[in-house]
């Protein structure tokens, strides 16, 4: 598990101590407000941990608006007061801090808790909904926990929050308001369209809009419910029904009343009887969470039973029986210094974000994803821009947006290329991701290296630094030169003996029969991968059939949509010539145990494809993961994901209700707690095998 250890602040004196909490105020101010803090998550929990620490060694000391004695959002207050208090949480750090939780829990109820339960901690804007005999009614900010800001004109804009409830029952719900991944890429198109600056996050973008009444649009957010509770006038018999069930039962009922909670997603809410079967949860969520379609921050765990919950009682500024175990931060505050334009190996001349180094989740980031030149413009980026970071976990950092209130007026334009910046050649701009006008030539070296690796053609003894010899030797100019080498040519080059002349030249040899499925791979279609090359070829067959399909017959094709079979097509059309070099060359156009589809008119059963519901993984999702023992071994993540697909399932690299089938190696994690969770069937490398053993060599 990744042990998260925010250090504090430190202060040294009451004057600096004063300054601090100056400080976190302000920033809270803005965060809730709409989520322009000039601070990112982990500065701000360091500063406050800082302020907690001098207090107590200081009790005497303590300003009246210390934030560690509000709640959370206190910022804007508003005049709807709360029924019942709607407070914040305490935050642990480690399973150490947990630990300890739980032990200062069970002494304040008298017993350790049996029942916890675990939901991820969204990362957006609490909010209390109020239904009267069913229909939504009234929606109010936390404002500083006893009264809140009035925000009903946002109703009917929040998916997951009916106007009606599935029963015509009076209470409120309590949740938290955000903007999923998508939702907050499509605010920030649509409010730079309006003439406004992208928001820096998904929260700010959520918090900015749930607050605006007079704007000339509107865009879409998510709630997801954490409470349900009575109101004044709610029938007495469902309010005393809501006042003895326990957490989880709640978040049941809410679900069946048509309310959106963590229950459909990748990180639905459970409980857990032990310290350690939380914290194995806590790993699992944290393991998943770069692959949720929304932000979290962390793990909220509760006392499930409202017995305990009464018993423990709460603060002033948050419930004694929950705690919100804060996970990484994946987003940082830095400045952006340059920006390098690099080219890849199909040509594609790609920005990078060259940073002030942070460190985000663990790792030090220095360089980030800027997309392509569009969304540098819509982004409205310059240079010296302190600019939200995103990373988490393996995914590549990215730059999300400048932070536009910490701008000084000195940052600079950042200025695009004329020419490639590799070659000079000319470059493509009628897409939003250019490309020089050479193309895969450009970098040709970058595409060759790709296309002999082991995921494609396979070609042994072909390094990089045999490839730079070759093509500056002038012997190959494409890949399809690589296949008219001769033995003469090969031994007259420095260093290249009759030995590896020989195993060159056999390894070119075997490359000629690799399926078609790995040619299409090394060819580098833009906008295909090793999975999607080993659809189009297995959904066409053939060379000529994949050649001879359009627009519309490649969205045939699992996982090709409108937009990117056009510009697949095109490339086919543009890389006819080399594919033409590659035939000629004798190269192998087909791929094994396919048939082509069935044309319109003709029976299936005349096909080949008829017989692929006799493949003992047809229809079948399979997810792998952990490391593989006996016969599967050997085999890399690509070979079994090739293995899968020959016996007529789906390769998948993540768990979901869809997957049929995981197999899990050793050292499997969240993906096999996942399937367990969903009760997806589950095998061993040794069991599988034997379920394929016919497709094994």
């Amino acid at each position: 598990m990744t042990v998260m250890t925010t250090s504090a602040a430190v202060i040294e004196d009451a004057a600096a101590y004063a300054q601090a909490v100056e400080d976190a105020v302000k920033a809270a101010a803005a965060y809730y407000a709409g989520g322009a803090s000039p601070m990112d998550d982990d500065a701000y929990d360091r500063l406050v941990r800082g302020i907690a620490a001098w207090e107590a060694a200081h009790p005497e000391q303590v300003l009246p608006n210390s934030p560690t004695g509000k709640v959370a959002g206190g910022a804007l207050v508003g005049e709807v007061p709360h029924t019942v208090a709607m407070l914040s949480l305490d935050n642990v750090f480690s399973p150490e801090e947990f630990t300890a939780w739980t032990a200062s829990l069970a002494r304040r109820i008298g017993h350790d808790v049996t029942c916890f339960s675990v939901e991820p901690k969204l990362d957006g804007l609490a909010i209390a909904a109020r239904y009267t005999h069913g229909r939504l009614r009234q929606l109010i900010t936390r404002g500083d926990g006893t009264a809140g800001e009035d925000v009903s004109h946002a109703i009917g804009t929040i998916d997951g929050l009916p106007d009606q409830l599935a029963e015509p029952v009076t209470v409120e719900v309590r949740g938290e308001v955000l903007m999923t991944t998508a939702q907050f890429e499509h605010a920030n198109e649509v409010r730079t369209r309006h003439g406004g600056l992208p928001f820096a996050n998904p929260r700010g973008a959520a918090a900015g809009t749930l607050r605006a009444k007079e704007r000339a649009y509107t865009v879409p957010m998510t709630f997801f419910g954490y409470g349900l509770l009575p109101l004044p006038d709610t029938e007495p018999e469902l309010a005393a029904l809501l006042g003895h069930t326990a957490h989880s039962s709640l978040m049941a009922r809410a679900g069946e009343l048509g309310v959106n909670t963590t229950s459909s997603t990748a990180v639905p809410g459970i409980t857990a009887s032990t310290v350690g079967e939380v914290l194995t949860r806590v790993q699992g969520i944290a393991a998943l969470r770069a692959e949720l379609p929304f932000g979290i921050d962390g793990v909220v765990i509760k006392a499930d039973l409202a017995a305990d919950q009464q018993a423990a009682g709460s603060g002033s500024r948050a419930p004694r029986w929950a705690i919100a175990y804060k996970l990484p931060a994946v987003e940082k505050i830095t400045r952006l210094l340059e920006v390098e334009w690099n080219v890849g190996r199909t040509g594609i001349i790609a920005p990078r974000a060259v940073l002030e180094p942070v460190v985000i989740d663990g790792a030090t980031v220095t360089y980030a994803t800027l997309h392509n030149p569009a969304d540098i413009t819509r982004r409205d980026l310059r240079l010296g821009d302190h600019v939200m970071v995103y990373r988490a976990g393996d995914v590549i950092p990215r730059v999300e947006a400048p932070v536009a209130h910490l701008r000084t007026g000195d940052e600079q334009p950042i200025a695009f290329p004329d020419v490639c910046p590799r070659c000079g050649a000319g470059i493509d701009t009628s897409e939003q991701r250019w490309r020089c006008a050479n193309g895969r030539n450009c970098h040709l070296v970058a595409s060759l290296s790709y296309a002999v690796g082991r995921d494609q053609l396979d070609i042994e003894g072909l390094g990089h630094t045999r490839i730079v010899q070759l093509v500056d030797a002038g012997l190959v100019a494409d890949l399809a030169d690589l296949f008219t080498l001769t033995r003469d040519q090969l031994l007259g080059l420095e260093r290249m003996g009759a030995t590896s002349t020989d195993n060159l030249l056999a390894a070119l040899n075997a490359a000629r029969n690799q399926p078609l499925s790995r040619v299409l791979c090394a060819l580098g279609v833009r906008g295909t991968g090793r999975s999607m090359s080993r659809r189009i070829a297995r959904y066409f067959a053939t060379m000529d059939h994949i050649r001879a399909a359009d627009a519309e017959t490649m969205q045939q094709v699992e996982g090709i949509g409108t937009e990117k079979a056009p510009s697949i097509v095109a490339e086919l059309i543009e890389l006819a010539p080399l594919i033409d070099k590659l035939a000629a060359a004798g190269v192998n156009m087909t791929e094994p145990g396919t048939a082509p589809p069935t044309p319109a008119g003709t029976d299936s059963a005349d096909t080949g494809e008829a017989q692929t519901a006799d493949l003992p993984l047809a229809e079948m999702a399979v997810v792998v993961t952990g490391s593989m023992t006996g016969p599967l071994e050997k085999l890399s993540r690509n070979q079994m994901n090739e293995l899968i697909e020959r016996a007529g399932g789906r390769s998948s690299s993540s768990v979901s209700k869809k997957t049929t089938l995981v197999v899990a190696g050793d050292g499997a994690g969240s993906k096999r707690a996942k399937a367990e969770d969903l009760g997806i069937r589950l095998a061993t490398p040794d069991e599988f095998a034997a379920l394929i053993a016919d497709f094994l060599d």
